[in-house]
C-alpha cells in the first residue's frame, strides 16, 4: 500500500509501555476473555462482553507517548488512519454533515476504556463509549503467523473494519442493532443481527479501499491480501480452527464468503448505500 506521502494522524494516543489500568483496578476474568474469543478478533464489540462481567469504567488517567520515529508500524497505523479521516471526511460532508473521527489507541497486553477492561486477547476493537478503536500490534504478527494473513493491506483492512463500527456507532446502527437483538426471540436470532452489523463494518472498509484506490494508493496483491484476511476470520473458518466444525447458530461475523463479499461490495461500489446488510434476505 502506498502511503509514503500520508500524514499521521493526530488522533492516535499511544499507551504502550503503560498498563492503562489503575491501581486497584479490575481485569477481566478468564471465563470473560474465554466467551471474547468466541467472537474473535475483527469487530468485536467489547461491551457487550465486558458491561456484563463488570460493567462500565472511566479511562484511567494514562501518560500518552508520542509514537517513536523508529516505530515503522505504529506510524503506518497512523497513516492509515489519517487516509480513513479524509475518506469518511469527504463523504460527510458530501451528505452536509460533520464527520467526528475516532481515535485509537494503540497498547500493549491490556488497558482501560469506557467499555471496559480492554485485552490483547480480544484483539481489535472499537469501544462506542469512548469512540475509540484499540488495537495491540502483535495482533498482526498474529494474522501472519496464526492466520496466514499477512501483508500492510491486510493490516490496514483491520483498522478501515474497526472505522466502519464508529460509522455505524455515528449513524445510529449500532443502537438499532442492540435494540433489535434484546427483543430477539432467541440467541441464534440476535446472533443474526451481530452478524449483519459485521458484514456492513466489512462494507464500510470496502468502501474505504475504493477511495483508497481511487488514490492511487492500492498496490498489486493489496486486494488479495484483504480477501485472505477476511477469509481467515469468518466464523466457520475460525471455529473449524478450534475445535474442528462450525455451527452456524452460533456465528456472530459471518463466514467467510460472506466477509469477502461484502468486502467486495464495499470495494466495486464505493457507495455505503450499498452496504445495507440488513435489508438483503440473503448474505
Amino acid at each position: 500500500m502506498r502511503l509514503d506521502d500520508e500524514r499521521e494522524s493526530s488522533n492516535v494516543e499511544d499507551r504502550r509501555g503503560s498498563s492503562g489500568l489503575p491501581m486497584g483496578g479490575r481485569s477481566i476474568g478468564i471465563g470473560t476473555i474465554a466467551l471474547a474469543l468466541l467472537a474473535m478478533y475483527f469487530g468485536v464489540d467489547p461491551s457487550l462482553v465486558f458491561n456484563a462481567s463488570q460493567g462500565l469504567q472511566q479511562n484511567a488517567p494514562v501518560e500518552a507517548q508520542p509514537i517513536p520515529i523508529d516505530d515503522p508500524m505504529a506510524k503506518f497505523v497512523a497513516k492509515v488512519l489519517n487516509n480513513t479521516e479524509r475518506t469518511w471526511g469527504a463523504i460527510f460532508q458530501q451528505a452536509g454533515q460533520t464527520y467526528p473521527a475516532p481515535k485509537l489507541v494503540l497498547f500493549s497486553n491490556q488497558t482501560m476504556t469506557n467499555c471496559g477492561s480492554g485485552q490483547a486477547a480480544m484483539g481489535p476493537f472499537y469501544c462506542p463509549a469512548d469512540q475509540t478503536v484499540y488495537i495491540d500490534l502483535s495482533f498482526y504478527q498474529e494474522m501472519k503467523i496464526r492466520f496466514n494473513a499477512p501483508g500492510d493491506f491486510a493490516q490496514a483492512y483491520v483498522i478501515a473494519h474497526e472505522v466502519g463500527h464508529h460509522i455505524q456507532h455515528l449513524t445510529g446502527i449500532s443502537d438499532k442493532v442492540q435494540q433489535a437483538k434484546q427483543s430477539a426471540r432467541s440467541e441464534a436470532e440476535a446472533n443474526q443481527y451481530s452478524v449483519r452489523l459485521e458484514l456492513q463494518a466489512d462494507c464500510y472498509a470496502g468502501v474505504w479501499a475504493n477511495h483508497a484506490d481511487a488514490e492511487n494508493r492500492i498496490e498489486a496483491g493489496d486486494v488479495e491480501e484483504a480477501m485472505t484476511a477476511a477469509s481467515a476470520i469468518g466464523d466457520d473458518a475460525l471455529q473449524k480452527q478450534a475445535q474442528g466444525y462450525a455451527v452456524p447458530d452460533s456465528f456472530t461475523h459471518g463466514t467467510s464468503k460472506q466477509r469477502m463479499r461484502w468486502f467486495n461490495q464495499g470495494l466495486n461500489t464505493g457507495d455505503i448505500k450499498q452496504c445495507d446488510t440488513f435489508s438483503v434476505a440473503s448474505l
